[in-house]
C-alpha cells in the first residue's frame, strides 16, 4: 500500500512576514498558502509599542489569540464601546462578525499566537474606517 498521497505534517518556523488589511504585519504561519490547511490557521503577530489596527471584523470566522508577552487593550462592540485589557496568558475569543481594535499602548512589544476558522483568513477582514475615529 502507498502513503504517497496521505497528507503529511508540516513544520513551520516563523520568518517571512506578510501585512494584513488591520494594518499589522503578521509572520507567515499555518494558512491555505503555506501548508494546504482547510479549516484553520496560525500565525505569530508582534505589535511593537503604539502599535495600533485599523477597526475591523472578520465576517465568517471566530479568532482564538493567546498573548505570549507583553500588555495591550481591545476595543470591541458595535461601536467599539467596550474595552478589554490583556496580559501574557491570556486567552481571547473573537466571535465571528464583531468589531475590534486592539492596541498596544505600552512600552513594551505584544507577542501573540493567532488562530483562526479560516485558512485564508484575510479573505473576510472587512476594514470599518467610520469606526477607527471613536477611539484616541
Amino acid at each position: 500500500m502507498s502513503l504517497s498521497n496521505t497528507p503529511g505534517c508540516v513544520k513551520l518556523r516563523p520568518g517571512k512576514t506578510y501585512d494584513g488589511k488591520q494594518g499589522f504585519s503578521y509572520f507567515e504561519g499555518v494558512a491555505r498558502e503555506t501548508v494546504g490547511s482547510q479549516a484553520i490557521c496560525m500565525h505569530l503577530l508582534t505589535i511593537p509599542p503604539g502599535g495600533r489596527a485599523k477597526a475591523h471584523k472578520h465576517d465568517s470566522h471566530e479568532t482564538a489569540i493567546y498573548v505570549l508577552s507583553g500588555r495591550a487593550i481591545m476595543h470591541w462592540g458595535d461601536r467599539l464601546e467596550n474595552c478589554m485589557e490583556t496580559a501574557a496568558g491570556d486567552m481571547i475569543y473573537i466571535p465571528a462578525n464583531v468589531p475590534h481594535l486592539p492596541i498596544n499602548n505600552s512600552e513594551d512589544v505584544v507577542t501573540a499566537v493567532i488562530a483562526r476558522t479560516d485558512p485564508r483568513e484575510q479573505e473576510s477582514v472587512t476594514l470599518l474606517p467610520e469606526l477607527d475615529t471613536l477611539i484616541d
